[in-house]
């Protein structure tokens, strides 16, 4: 009996090592999660940071809309890219020299193709009440220095709908303003933190990887500074890298092979296809 037992249960190990051996091998970078984020929305099919733009985002899958906040004249957190209108909408003047009003009388759809006229530049806490138990949000401060205050504001604004504390929201906040990001870590904790890094031949030192990580929980940066030592390094760091910003399938191809943990994107369905 007892050798019988002892045959079945080296048949079973020989047969959990055989399809084992068998199962295809995860392709390189699928240890990791790989995040789709959409570039200001889905913003190579519609109006970049526009209901239009986030909404094609959501449709396709994306697990995070990329939005961009700057404040109005009366201190109202508007969705919108520049600093000025002009590229964007049909208006002229900086976001904080107008209304919030003025802001939403502007058509900043057009600009992209006449079918979307009329679109209007969103405030984040629409944005906030229309998505986020839709998908993630990775939220830009863009300018900070512009808005002293604006950490306040965006920390507000997630704290009223209990966005805080929640472990289970998908809220990241990032900008290329490094000072901006450290006082955001010491208003909410509990959010993980971004930060952007502009493209320089230098790269990015472990001296700055080290010194993102006493604040910060994910290094971002623009995708021609992205190699396998520099994830390597951020990921010896405990935090995470999300490059920005893909806009052809080719590129979106070769990432795909990283170890990253996100792709910032204009065509979300390049990846999600």
């Amino acid at each position: 009996m007892e050798t019988i037992i002892i045959v079945i249960v080296l048949c079973l190990l020989i047969t959990v090592y055989i399809i084992r051996r068998a199962a295809p091998h995860p392709q390189k970078g699928a240890a990791r999660s790989m995040l789709t984020v959409a570039h200001r929305g889905a913003s190579g099919y519609a109006p970049e940071n526009t209901i239009a733009s986030c909404d094609k985002a959501v449709e396709m899958k994306a697990d995070f809309i990329e939005i961009d906040l700057q404040l109005s004249k009366d201190g109202r957190i508007m969705v919108i890219h520049d600093d000025s209108v002009e590229r964007t909408t049909n208006g002229k003047g900086n976001v904080r020299d107008l209304t919030f009003q003025q802001l939403r009388n502007l058509d900043a759809g057009s600009w992209f193709h006449d079918s979307f006229a009329g679109q209007k530049i969103p405030t984040f806490d629409e944005v906030l009440d229309r998505y986020i138990e839709k998908c993630g949000l990775l939220i830009e401060l863009k300018s900070p220095a512009l808005y002293p205050g604006i950490e306040q504001k965006v920390f507000d604004a997630l704290a009223s709908r209990g966005l805080i504390e929640n472990r289970q929201t998908k809220v990241i906040v990032q900008s290329f303003d490094t000072h901006s990001m450290k006082r955001f870590h010491e208003i909410a904790p509990a959010i993980p933190i971004g930060v952007l890094v502009k493209f320089t031949p230098k790269g990015i030192s472990n001296a700055q990887l080290d010194e993102y990580k006493t604040y910060a929980n994910y290094v971002n940066p623009n995708k021609r500074l992205v190699s396998k030592k520099l994830i390597a390094r951020i990921h010896e760091r405990d935090m995470k890298i999300i490059p920005y910003t893909i806009r052809d399938r080719k590129t979106a191809k070769a990432f795909l092979q990283l170890d990253l943990d996100g792709i910032t994107m204009d065509f979300p369905d390049y990846i999600k296809a």
